[in-house]
């Protein structure tokens, strides 16, 4: 069974433009219309999604209708010697009786029954780049005429070098520009490993302390409980020093009762 021909007409039919400078988003539309008696449904596809945001990237179209798709590009930096090889592609069915089945349906969907179509991104120069193209080109083309002359050939290499010296200061102001922001983060790196030294530093001066304190407080009871200790056991030494004598004063009280008694 051969593959079924596109039944959208899209516009543009072959090549999605992107117009410079491209130093911040770029948007084009591509609109899909419905010639049909039916109802489509369609999907958009791209090799390079992070490059682009696609609204709306998928829906039904009513029979006759037609829908604007906005494809907008995302900054970068151009390079006017890359070719661009970012592709889309437009895929579209016929939309089942119950619209909840859409998922199920792109899911299970044959390759038989799918129509597509695809399209290339081309990037437009810049308005700078195509003025610059321009006197490229106005210069070649004049060369020839003046090569009777002996001055000519020394203006046309001049002219034919203006360019890639510029592109060269360019991307030295670019290399110098990016080594000033990394000597700048260099040295906040640097600054912030210094103060992370003395946090560290700080941090292990107040855990000594904390711990000499703590020896102190413990070196301090222990030092009451010992004078406590010793000053309880004079008391004890002291009070059975007396004890004897005590004994002594009394028994002699006794000694001199009795001994009045039998003398009177």
């Amino acid at each position: 069974m051969s593959k079924l021909e596109q039944i959208l007409v899209l516009d543009p039919p072959s090549d999605l433009r992107f117009k410079g400078p491209f130093t911040e988003v770029i948007t084009t539309n591509l609109k899909l219309k419905n010639p049909s008696d039916r109802r489509v449904c369609f999907k958009v596809k791209t090799t390079a999604p992070r490059r682009y945001c696609v609204r709306p990237n998928s829906g039904i179209i009513d029979a006759g209708a037609t829908v604007t798709i906005s494809v907008m590009l995302q900054p970068f930096d151009y390079d006017p010697n890359e070719k661009s090889k970012h592709k889309f592609m437009v895929q579209s069915i016929f939309a089942p009786p119950n619209e909840s089945e859409l998922d199920a349906m792109w899911k299970d969907a044959k390759p038989d029954d799918l129509m597509d179509s695809k399209l290339r991104c081309v990037f437009d120069l810049p308005p700078e780049n195509d003025r610059v193209n321009d006197v490229e080109g106005s210069t070649d083309v004049a060369a020839p005429v003046q090569n009777s002359s002996k001055a000519a050939p020394v203006q046309n290499s001049s002219k034919a070098v203006d360019v890639p010296v510029a592109k060269a200061a360019a991307k030295t102001v670019s290399a110098s520009l990016d080594d000033s922001e990394m000597k700048k983060l260099s040295e906040e790196c640097r600054r912030l490993q210094a103060d992370m030294g003395k946090l560290t530093e700080e941090n292990r001066q107040l855990k000594d302390d904390g711990v000499r304190m703590r020896r102190a407080a413990q070196h301090s009871d222990h030092m009451t409980s010992n004078q406590t200790g010793s000053s309880s056991s004079m008391m004890q030494h002291t009070a059975a020093a007396s004890l004897p004598s005590l004994i002594v004063v009394i028994a002699a009280i006794f000694i001199g009762f009795f001994m009045g008694k039998f003398i009177l």
